[in-house]
């Protein structure tokens, strides 16, 4: 399911007028602020162009590794018998989730109102909001989305969030859905599984304006557990609680179709477990650094699925022999992990962070040295926060770009 040249130029991505100026010289500063293209419209400039091209640092997917990782894990999910909703908070972009529906997938989760909004103006269904929205103004957007939108879900952990949610629906003559969020025991957000979750589920169900669906138990502590057998006993540890608590007020009529978990770390070991009924996997898109390091089910390299995602910087600085410095620091990798950007080629190279626009190769260990003004290419730490950092995608078939998707980063 390709985006075409003519949807995107239809959807707003039209070449600038000023096209021509910039060819003879003319630079945007030049003109006046009323004749400069948006950054819309700048962006559309680059359809069609070599990735080489391209202003850095730039954010782009490689849209065969990206589509090979979509169809694999719907083959996978399909094959064990789960279904896909998976976790916009990856990707905040309407186009991916597309695919990801095309492909089989219920709808998307996503962590934000902000992110919700989106996806249902891009006409995507199914959206499972999995962060408690507290407060008078998310309460009222998600009733606003709720109203256009009724198959849209989200979670409680706490009676009197339930009962904001109960009068906000009851006052616009509506039925919100949600699921129980159960803590898989990292103490972040949930209602502890067993008795306090069923009490809580029991308070839900007799609120009239309230639908209540299922259960949500995400273990994020899982997916990054290093070793497939370490993992395997994490996630266990952490879902068969709250899968016990499902079974449990199932037994007492409760109708609990939905239980709900996972992640890109775990996609082969939940659905073992019985009584899940699908998994919010997210990364699996994009793939990243942190990932790769966890570890796979048969070796040390967890590479189920390919790294589609990467930043494009430039060499601006080549003083020494053997070491560099690019135009990416850190705003434009995440740097919410211990280690950095992995340099695609030449192998062996190390990145290190030289502050906000800057960062610093050591080619010691490289197969080669870099040249100024050479284009390098980065695999992201950690992709969620890394997409988060860019306005768009630069989607490349080859090394050309195909399509340019928008990114609903921020909180709106």
């Amino acid at each position: 399911m390709n985006t075409s040249r003519r949807s995107l130029l239809s959807g707003g991505l039209a070449l600038s007028a000023a096209t021509p100026a910039l060819l003879r010289g003319t630079s945007p500063a030049d003109r006046p602020a009323a004749a400069r293209p948006s950054p819309v419209t700048r962006a559309s400039e680059f359809l069609g162009r070599a990735k080489h091209e391209l202003p850095t640092p730039a954010l782009v997917l490689d849209l065969e590794t990206f589509e090979a990782n979509v169809d694999r894990m719907a083959r996978h999910a399909k094959a064990a018998g789960i279904a896909l909703r998976p976790h916009a908070k990856t990707h905040k972009c309407v186009e991916v989730a597309r695919r990801q529906v095309a492909a089989g997938a219920l709808g998307v989760c996503v962590a934000t109102i902000r992110e919700a909004e989106a996806m249902a103006d891009g006409g995507i269904g199914g959206l499972l909001i999995t962060s408690e929205l507290v407060g008078a103004d998310k309460i009222r957007r998600l009733v606003r989305l709720s109203a256009r939108q009724p198959d849209t879900m989200s979670v409680v952990d706490h009676p009197g969030h339930a009962e904001q949610l109960d009068e906000a629906a009851a006052a616009a003559k509506l039925r919100l859905n949600v699921l129980i969020d159960i803590d898989p025991g990292s103490r972040r957000t949930g209602v502890p599984a067993g008795a306090p979750a069923k009490e809580l589920a029991r308070h839900v169900a007799r609120l009239r304006h309230l639908a209540l669906r299922g259960i949500h138990c995400y273990s994020g502590a899982s997916a990054h557990v290093v070793g497939f057998a370490a993992r395997q006993a994490h996630s266990e540890k952490a879902m068969l609680p709250a899968i016990a608590t499902c079974r449990e007020l199932r037994q007492e009529g409760l109708p609990l179709e939905i239980l709900t978990g996972g992640s890109t770390g775990t996609y082969n070991i939940d659905p073992a477990f019985k009584g899940m009924t699908e998994l919010q996997v997210g990364s699996y898109v994009f793939m990243d650094v942190d990932y790769r390091k966890i570890g796979g089910q048969r070796g040390a390299l967890y590479d189920d699925f390919g790294a589609a995602l990467r930043v494009i910087a430039t060499v601006i600085s080549k003083r020494e022999a053997r070491r560099a410095t690019v135009d990416a620091g850190i705003k434009a990798f995440a740097t919410d992990r211990k280690f950095g950007p992995e340099l695609t080629e030449p192998a062996g190279a190390s990145y290190s962070w030289g502050g906000d626009e800057h960062g610093i190769l050591d080619l010691q260990q490289a197969g080669r040295d870099v040249q100024l003004g050479e284009r390098l290419e980065f695999i992201v730490p950690h992709c969620d926060p890394n997409v988060n950092l860019y306005d768009r995608l630069f989607c490349l078939r080859g090394d050309r770009v195909e399509a340019i998707w928008p990114v609903a980063r921020g909180y709106g």
